[in-house]
């Protein structure tokens, strides 16, 4: 059985930044960014983008949104650029057939095993590294005033409506958005887009877990071959991350 590898979380900041030295096969990294910072660290973010993303940001037309695009990507180049011994501003990306981003550098181990994946919501900006295995990762703001029960009868799986049919409230709203981004991570990490159905897979909806991925479809086995867990944030967020048990050499 391939061993689980040891997750390490962080919060950004410019020293945080400086201790990085190195991204090992059999670590996961977690970075937590606040994307509530000053126009001056948006402008600086702003610069290290290639002209393509640059554009994307301009076309947001609400501030927030492109602040908080902004501020991830940089960031992203900024910890990329750390862990590669790269210049920032000259990493190149590319995307997978179901627009997953990956790097897109010069063909040799150095950066073709290096995998990442973010995540954003209001303030709030999740980013994470692993080497050798696939990861996603998702934050959600968790918003009381949306119908969640309605939207997991579109989205959810039979066991995960079941799950939440006898909730209401409160509990019911975190035990959704739980749910929600646990089945994102997995997506994300996956890199299949929305021709995985959301409804192919279980996770628990329990609190505190580190094993969430309760079952997968067709194949019984898959759920075996990753592992979804909790991220612990503040109240008002859910968070989740999830990635390969068996390395990809």
């Amino acid at each position: 059985m391939d061993s689980e590898p040891r997750v390490e979380i962080r919060d950004y900041s410019e020293a945080a930044l400086r201790t990085v030295t190195s991204l090992p096969p059999g670590v996961v990294h977690l970075w937590w960014r606040s994307l509530e910072e000053p126009e001056r660290e948006v402008q600086d973010c702003f610069a290290l983008l290639s002209r393509d993303e640059q554009d994307r940001a301009s076309r947001f037309r609400v501030d927030d949104a492109r602040k908080n695009f902004i501020l991830t990507r940089g960031t992203l180049r900024r910890l990329l650029a750390a862990y590669l011994r790269e210049k920032p501003d000259e990493l190149s990306f590319g995307l997978t057939k179901y627009g997953k981003p990956f790097l897109d550098g010069p063909p040799n181990a150095h950066f073709n095993d290096v995998r990442f994946n973010v995540s954003h919501a209001e303030g709030l900006a999740l980013l994470g590294f692993a080497r050798q295995r696939e990861i996603g990762v998702d934050v959600e703001r968790i918003r009381p005033e949306l119908d969640t029960w309605k939207l997991a009868e579109r989205f959810f799986s039979a066991h995960e409506r079941s799950a939440l049919k006898n909730l209401s409230g409160e509990e019911l709203h975190s035990a959704f958005f739980r749910c929600w981004s646990r089945k994102e991570a997995y997506i994300k990490a996956r890199g299949e887009g929305l021709s995985l159905p959301l409804s192919q897979f279980d996770v628990s909806i329990a609190p505190n877990e580190s094993h969430a991925l309760v079952a997968t479809r067709p194949d019984a086995t898959e759920a075996g071959r990753w592992v979804v867990r909790d991220l612990a944030t503040t109240r008002e967020y859910a968070a989740a991350c999830a990635f390969s048990l068996k390395p990809e050499i």
